[in-house]
């Protein structure tokens, strides 16, 4: 392969950020919306006979030239070298995802996030969680609610581990319960720290990328999201939804799905999509 030119207006341009992008709260705020609504959450790579590398010229050749998009420590990790570039003072983290099937955290090195002190603030960044992920980041300041339109997020401090937990659409309020997302600290980490666990997030049955082709992008009043052989539209609550939260489904047959993913989420892929969505093993560790 060519020698890749990482190139910072290419990949602003990828994003469709257009502003100024001096190292401030609005360019920052602006940078991560726009990277969750033109950069997919997706695993495609492993279900269409590659392998994910977490080199950081391949990563910008993927998602910026070829326009791709990837999971948390390929999205997180070409952001975090796109923040740094851009002045900000970045710090590639680990997280721990809870997990729904066993009401447990995954391994350290599970999940990538990224912190960005600014001003003296710091600021929570992940653009690699998919539907569970905010839309601006968060504030590690405080860990009061924090309202992002129709979802409220935290910050909860226990026992020197950090928790990001969010409120669903249907249960907001004072007395809503707060689901745990993942865990951290605030350890700085490196790329090449994640290497192995992005190797068993692509072999092993116990992870959802493993079993599920998958890709999602977020749009403006809601989420696409693919998953095996099927298509979702989902329309976040609003005035036009009457305050409801809307999901429309549609079943896709193996020829559709090609068609689907390059007019819905803008993907190409190299080799035929191999389409998954087999149940998650347990893993045999729990964390």
């Amino acid at each position: 392969m060519t020698q890749v030119v990482m190139d910072l207006e290419k990949y602003l341009s990828r994003i469709g950020f257009a502003g100024p992008a001096e190292p401030s709260l609005d360019t920052l705020r602006s940078i991560h919306t726009c990277h969750l609504r033109s950069v997919p959450f997706e695993n495609l790579t492993v279900h269409s006979g590659g392998w994910v590398e977490l080199d950081l010229p391949l990563l910008y050749d993927k998602i910026v030239n070829r326009r791709r998009g990837g999971f948390c420590f390929e999205n997180n990790g070409l952001l975090s070298w796109l923040l740094g570039k851009l002045g900000f003072k970045v710090t590639l983290m680990s997280g721990q995802v809870k997990s729904k099937l066993t009401s447990r955290y995954g391994p350290p090195f599970d999940h990538a996030i990224i912190m960005v002190n600014l001003d003296g603030q710091r600021w929570l960044c992940d653009v690699g969680i998919g539907v569970m992920g905010f839309t601006t980041p968060v504030s590690l300041e405080t860990s009061a609610p924090q309202e992002q339109g129709h979802r409220v997020y935290r910050i909860r401090e226990d026992t020197g581990m950090l928790f990001l937990e969010w409120q669903r659409e249907e249960n907001r309020g004072p007395d809503g319960d707060w689901i745990e997302i993942y865990k951290f600290t605030l350890e700085p980490r490196c790329l090449e720290d994640f290497a192995e666990m992005s190797q068993y997030h692509q072999s092993s049955p116990s992870s959802l990328f493993f079993c599920k082709s998958l890709c999602m992008v977020l749009k403006p009043g809601g989420r696409l999201t693919y998953v095996g052989r099927r298509l979702t539209s989902t329309t976040f609550p609003s005035e036009e939804t009457g305050g409801v939260l809307q999901r429309t489904t549609r079943e896709l047959k193996d020829e559709e799905i090609p068609d689907v993913l390059a007019e819905q989420f803008g993907i190409v892929l190299n080799a035929p999509l191999i389409p998954k969505d087999e149940p998650i093993a347990p893993p045999p560790v729990m964390y």
